[in-house]
């Protein structure tokens, strides 16, 4: 293993994002061979490096596939959520979610130990794409699909959104691929246009499809798979 940044190391073991591992650094909760670890600071396989006490360690790189049903929180902890995803998958080991699904919304989610991957994924200027199956409340205009399109301006976010593909597929469904995640984006766009989405699936990340997964039900990804979502997440998985 080449020498690596702390924050990167910490990351690549799945304890927490790069930015939260330098807030670690920061209040001091990490050590390096038991002395403080110092912002920027390199490592290897041959250094201990412990946060709050507990060694860390490299661990095989794990992604799952997820279908996230509706009515199940996409958080870590929360004592309001009577469903949260990490305790509906209940998996043996630690895993973030990279992305989010509203708890009104269904479909896949990507869950792993690595947080490099999570960065590669989250980066909104990869455009990596994510499609939707959307149910409105009612019947589409071509030009309000059109102006959707194009990009919208949402008022309450004060953000503008990319242009995306909307693709009709019934007079009242639709799918669309984004290239961005904006809180409760789809439903904020169509909001704007004066509809009510009704139903909202994601089935697409990246390459990663839902393939025929029920609702609760997850797969490990392998393979081709994997080694195509890591090069689209521009990662190195070694």
């Amino acid at each position: 293993m080449e020498p690596v940044r702390i924050n990167k190391y910490l990351a690549q073991c799945g304890v927490c994002s790069r930015r939260e591992a330098d807030k670690l650094i920061e209040d001091g909760a990490v050590t390096i061979n038991r002395l403080p670890a110092a912002s920027g600071q390199k490592v290897t396989e041959q250094d201990e490096v412990a946060v709050h006490g507990t060694v860390i360690t490299v661990k095989e790189k794990v992604v799952l596939a997820y279908y996230k049903p509706i009515g199940v929180v996409v958080t870590q902890k929360d004592a309001h959520a009577e469903r949260t995803v990490i305790e509906e998958i209940d998996y043996p080991e630690h895993l973030t979610y990279a992305g989010r699904l509203d708890k009104d919304s269904e479909g896949l989610l990507l869950l792993t130990n690595d947080g490099d991957l999570i960065h590669g994924i989250m980066k909104g200027g990869h455009f990596h794409e994510k499609e939707y199956e959307v149910t409105l409340d009612k019947a589409t205009d071509d030009k309000d699909l059109r102006k959707l399109e194009k990009g919208v301006y949402l008022k309450e976010l004060e953000r503008q959104t990319r242009p995306c593909k909307i693709r009709q597929t019934g007079p009242r469904q639709v799918t669309m691929v984004l290239t961005q995640g904006l809180n409760r984006q789809i439903r904020r766009m169509w909001k704007s246009a004066g509809y009510e989405v009704l139903k909202l699936k994601r089935v697409r990340v990246a390459n990663v499809e839902l393939r025929g997964l029920k609702p609760g039900e997850y797969r490990v990804l392998n393979g081709a798979e994997k080694e195509e979502l890591y090069r689209i997440a521009g990662q190195n998985r070694k």
